[in-house]
């Protein structure tokens, strides 16, 4: 029986799913790591950590399903974005990788901005700001700081680009993922010429580019050896972790649209083109699946549902340890117990700032409307409404631009509470879907695999037999009115609060 390989390169963990043909998790395991932060503003991590932790759960994942290695027909990645290593001839890394949540090239980046222009770099890259996050702030940043590595380097690649190498010796790299270096034309599918030679990188020094689902080529027998696997398993290009996680729900088309609530609430709206927003609100990125592209951002999320938990949900951590229940689904049955609308009760959940659609660092989380009245009930479910207000918010952003939603695909921590989803679908007026499998990053990447290497004759073929509808939560319109009135108070209530934002920045 085939089985393909995949693993997700995420931010503090990589895990590893063996799937089988109909998408069904075989196996899983998870590792994780800790970033590295000399300072405030740098976050780093050992090369050779995420490769360590990728034996670790490769062999948990062989000795939990007892798989032979030679039934593992192809192995696909998912990766975090923008998380920058640079090699030697040899493919060494010459220092730490530099993760996309280092903010130390801002200086960088203004230069870039200035430079360039925000709205023409946009229209280039599909990225609406030029900010420190990008690999190509960050390659600045190390020609200006570590002039003695920049010059060493014989190639500049991602996470997903390294692993590859490793495991078969390939330079190639795939167009999610490079979307948001800020120096890869969106449109064109090449190299940003004019970025390169600002930034003195030589095309040389890229990975070649080839389609997501690409076969890419077998193990080499050393490492396939040190890995447990076979030698004749592929490795193929996967894609970025929004880009595959949004595969993995089944959304591959057009008009469709995907939320992935975890500690960030991440968005992905599938186009058939290029689409740029005239507001420079909502960046796109080049899909997973070659020829479409995708709305993608994303805001804070569940990390506000867990602050509750954490500082006000003591009753719940105690229940769920002593019964193995989730504390989050004691809270879902919390939130529940109170009417929609919250009876009055809002919340800004900006604890960190507000990112998409109105990317304001400078918000702050707030309770407004609160009485006598309002107990814990009414708090849990006016998070959950929050963060659905989100939702709706982005959905109106992207309807704006022309570009119609029909149904919500979920996905992440959050499509696990039934009373979360069906708050969000009453209140963005539309159907809200969940899928069987959880570990919907790795489903992504297994399906890119198992097309690359003819398994199935196509990403929709493969989408058809691996996604599996777990829950359908139909809007109720009898709850609409409450909940626009509720929606529309969070509005109104971020805008006034905007002129004290910035007051409270500039004390």
């Amino acid at each position: 029986m085939p089985t393909i390989l995949a693993v997700d390169l995420g931010t503090t963990a990589l895990k590893c799913a063996l799937h089988d043909a109909q998408g069904r998790v075989l196996a899983k395991a998870t590792e994780e790591y800790a970033l590295l932060t000399p300072d405030a503003l740098s976050v780093e991590v050992e090369v050779e950590t995420y490769w360590q932790a990728f034996k670790k759960t490769i062999a948990s994942v062989l000795k939990a399903s007892q798989a032979a290695p030679e039934d593992i027909q192809a192995l696909g990645i998912s990766a975090q974005g923008e998380t920058l290593l640079l090699v030697d001839a040899q493919g060494k890394p010459l220092r730490p990788a530099i993760v996309w949540l280092d903010n130390r090239a801002q200086s960088e980046a203004d230069k870039l901005g200035d430079h360039f222009g925000h709205r023409h770099a946009f229209e280039i890259t599909g990225q609406v700001r030029l900010v420190p996050t990008w690999p190509a702030a960050k390659l600045l940043w190390l020609r200006r700081h570590e002039p003695q590595v920049f010059v060493r380097a014989a190639k500049f690649l991602l996470i997903e680009d390294y692993f590859l190498h490793r495991l078969t010796g390939e330079y190639v790299c795939e167009g999610s993922l490079v979307t948001s270096t800020c120096y890869w034309n969106f449109k064109t599918l090449d190299w940003w010429p004019e970025m390169l030679a600002y930034l003195q990188v030589r095309r040389e020094q890229l990975p070649a580019i080839v389609p997501s689902g690409t076969p890419v080529g077998r193990i080499r027998p050393l490492v396939a050896s040190e890995l447990g696997l076979s030698p004749q398993t592929v490795a193929c290009t996967g894609a970025l972790d929004q880009a595959c996680g949004a595969i993995g729900v089944g959304n591959i088309a057009p008009g469709i649209f995907s939320e992935n609530t975890g500690a960030a609430l991440a968005i992905c709206s599938t186009v058939g083109a290029p689409t740029l927003d005239p507001t420079n609100q909502m960046p796109c990125h080049y899909h997973g699946i070659p020829g479409l592209y995708m709305l993608h951002t994303f805001t804070g999320g569940g990390i506000v549902l867990k602050w509750f938990r954490d500082e006000f949900g003591q009753a719940e951590k105690i229940a769920a340890a002593a019964s193995g229940q989730d504390a989050y689904d004691l809270l879902g049955s919390l939130a529940s117990q109170a009417p929609p609308g919250s009876d009055g009760l809002v919340m800004l959940p900006h604890l960190q700032g507000a990112m998409a659609p109105e990317a304001n660092p400078r918000a702050r989380g707030v309770w407004y409307g609160f009485t006598l009245h309002h107990t814990r009930s009414h708090f849990a479910r006016a998070i959950m409404e929050a963060v659905a207000f989100i939702v709706r918010r982005n959905i109106e952003v992207i309807e704006k631009m022309g570009v119609p939603v029909g149904e919500i695909r979920a996905l992440g921590g959050g499509a696990r509470s039934a009373v979360w989803k069906q708050i969000e679908a009453d209140i963005t007026h539309r159907p809200v879907v969940t899928t069987d499998n959880e570990e919907a990053a790795t489903l992504g990447a297994a399906i890119l695999a198992g097309k690359a290497t003819g398994l199935y004759a196509s990403i929709a073929e493969a989408a058809g037999q691996m996604v599996q509808i777990k829950q359908r939560f139909e809007p109720q319109p009898t709850n609409y009115a409450r909940l626009d009135e509720a929606f529309a108070t969070y509005v109104s209530l971020y805008d006034a609060l905007c002129p004290l934002f910035e007051r409270s920045a500039a004390a």
